[in-house]
């Protein structure tokens, strides 16, 4: 028998995965939906099932890994951040006209906000866009139990299914019964159709055909349609909600008094949204507000627009989440009552987001900055994003995009005949997930530039996850390794090196000597290769610990703590110098190497 656990969302789609019969499930990392992957993995190992679980080099790797699987009648599974899901926007696209065999479910956790993102956009935008059906859950345990119903719809009507928690499920916690979970029973048995399968366009329009036939269906399927949550409840106005919103609003007619007054319909469907639904709304309300996360797609599919209070009318927030207090206010206004009056938070306090005390990174970008005091950065996807706060990257665009972002602006100075310094820098597994293709590009194209591949043995920001150096997969298991050094020059890269930027004179002088390269020769990678300091997972040998003080030499130039921006460099306001927060540092020693007056000493010499 089955007993409650608390689960994290993300542990709780995990379960459900694991619990549906789920065969092969691939991911790449990506707050906030890194520890779905993870978590099957767990609950792979603690109930012995036989699946197919693992960390893939990118996101359209993932999708088409899973893919194949339900093409070949398993049930499969792939997760991804949002901006994850436009890695995989090709395969995603097509996969719906070719469909399924297998139940195929594809989780896309959004991120409304911004909270770890490039973008808050809607994933159910993309959905529509492929004609895709979209579960939209409102919690864990919902989100847990939308996994079986999703492929179940994926399976009824052969299509792929998305699945589309946001941050608030995510990384919410939550009492939950589990399902029981036995082996999955079916076997790959993929049976060949060229004119499916590999349908040329005459058939791709046929199976567009055949879509649009699935979609009306799934309009009308009934275990996703709309449930109206205060039955009884007899109004001329109706609040419509999805996601987390849904359950926001659940509270808040509870608080305001109103669950008697307003009734509240709850959308785990909300593309496409059901016809006979949208029939009802129209006929029984006059009034609708609509609330969602974070973009109108079922207002875009409510026709009567004089009606419809949402984010097409201005009355809902287009930006941002929609958090309890903001939903509160919503509902009030539109139910003409009074609410309880709005705090703001609070601001100010608090110390900028900066690299960990010791991380390898902050090293590197000081390396940089000297090598090219008056170079272009380009940068990347990453916790070394944070370079901004040193100084040492200018633009983040996208993954990959370092590489050919740099591309880029060589060529365009070329062009007016005066080419700076170029140093981009990208870490290892960006490197692996989308840095390759630009950078034969680059070296095809003659682009000239240093390219320093951060490589700290890990995918760092998500949580540690493997890369495909390291050889170890989801859940520790073994794995081959790829050779960077060797893929760098297989890219026809001619100036390959590596240096550990902890030994920050060293390492400054490799920086110089791969930018002197790069000004006459050609493109120069630097590899600085040096382990996260505070991975876990880390079994290799580490730089020594180097315990360091500030001596009296020091005059308060605050270079230290402005240019190199070591959270464990504290300015003393009182005494005008700098000293060593103890407890917070993590005795790398590299900040001997910055101080200008020499004033930082290792303890002992």
């Amino acid at each position: 028998m089955s007993e409650r656990k608390l689960l994290l969302g993300n542990d709780a789609m995990a379960h459900g995965l694991v619990e549906s019969g789920c065969s092969v499930v691939a991911s790449y990392p990506g707050t906030p939906a890194s520890e779905i992957l993870s978590g099957v993995a767990l609950w792979r190992e603690r109930y012995g099932v036989p699946m197919h679980v693992e960390w893939a080099v990118n996101e359209k790797v993932a999708f088409e890994i899973a893919y194949a699987a339900a093409q070949s009648g398993l049930r499969a599974a792939t997760a991804m951040k949002q901006v994850g899901l436009n890695v995989a926007s090709d395969p995603f696209m097509s996969a719906a006209y070719l469909g399924v065999t297998g139940g195929f479910v594809v989780i896309s956790a959004d991120d409304p906000g911004p909270h770890s993102s490039q973008t808050e956009q809607d994933s159910r935008l993309t959905a529509m866009s492929a004609k895709v059906p979209v579960l939209d859950p409102d919690s864990p345990n919902q989100a847990r139990e939308l996994i079986a119903t999703g492929f179940e719809l994926s399976e009824a009507f052969r299509v792929p299914v998305m699945l589309r928690p946001t941050t608030r499920v995510c990384h919410a916690n939550q009492d939950i019964l589990p399902g029981p979970v036995a082996p999955s029973e079916r076997t790959a048995a993929f049976v060949k159709d060229p004119t499916r399968w590999a349908a040329t366009p005459v058939f791709r329009h046929k199976l567009h055909l055949e879509l649009e036939e699935k979609l009306a269906g799934i309009a009308a399927w009934e275990p996703t349609a709309p449930r109206l949550l205060n039955p009884g409840v007899s109004s001329r106005k109706a609040l419509v909600a999805s996601g987390v919103a849904a359950a926001h609003a659940r509270e808040v007619l509870e608080d305001l008094g109103l669950r008697d007054v307003l009734p509240l319909w709850q959308v785990v469907q909300p593309y496409p949204l059901h016809t006979a639904f949208v029939e009802r709304l129209l006929a029984d309300y006059d009034e609708i507000l609509v609330l969602e996360e974070t973009t109108g797609v079922m207002e875009l599919q409510l026709a009567d627009r004089h009606r419809v209070k949402g984010k097409r009318s201005g009355f809902v927030p287009e930006v941002g989440e929609l958090s309890p207090e903001l939903v509160e206010r919503l509902v009030a206004a539109f139910a003409g009552i009074a609410a309880a009056p709005s705090v703001a938070p609070p601001t100010g306090g608090g110390r900028r987001p900066t690299l960990c005390p010791g991380c390898p990174h902050r090293a590197s970008f000081h390396a940089i900055k000297r090598a090219a005091p008056k170079g272009i950065y380009p940068s990347d996807i990453g916790c070394y994003t944070l370079g901004l706060n040193l100084g040492g990257v200018d633009t983040v665009l996208c993954m990959g995009a370092a590489v050919s972002q740099a591309a880029g602006f060589y060529h365009a100075y070329k062009l007016s005949g005066q080419v700076p310094d170029i140093v981009a820098t990208i870490g290892d597994s960006t490197f692996f997930h989308a840095g390759i293709p630009p950078l034969i590009d680059a070296v095809v194209q003659d682009a000239r530039f240093v390219l320093v591949i951060l490589d700290n043995a890990t995918t760092a920001m998500t949580g540690n996850q493997p890369t495909p150096a390291l050889g170890w997969g989801a859940g520790g298991v073994p794995t081959a390794t790829v050779d960077m050094e060797g893929l760098v020059k297989a890219c026809g890269v001619r100036f390959c090196r590596s240096g550990e930027p902890g030994n920050l004179p060293a390492f400054t002088a490799l920086m110089k000597e791969a930018v002197a390269f790069a000004r006459t020769d050609g493109l120069a990678v630097v590899i600085a290769r040096q382990p996260c300091v505070v991975d876990r997972t880390y079994t290799g040998e580490r730089p020594p610990k180097r315990a360091v003080r500030v001596s009296d030499a020091c005059n308060g130039c605050r270079f230290c703590t402005t240019q190199f921006e070591c959270p464990a460099l504290v300015y003393d306001e009182e005494t005008k110098r700098v000293v060593v927060d103890t407890l917070v540092c993590s005795k790398c020693g590299v900040c001997v190497d910055v101080c200008p007056r020499l004033a930082i000493e290792e303890v002992g010499k």
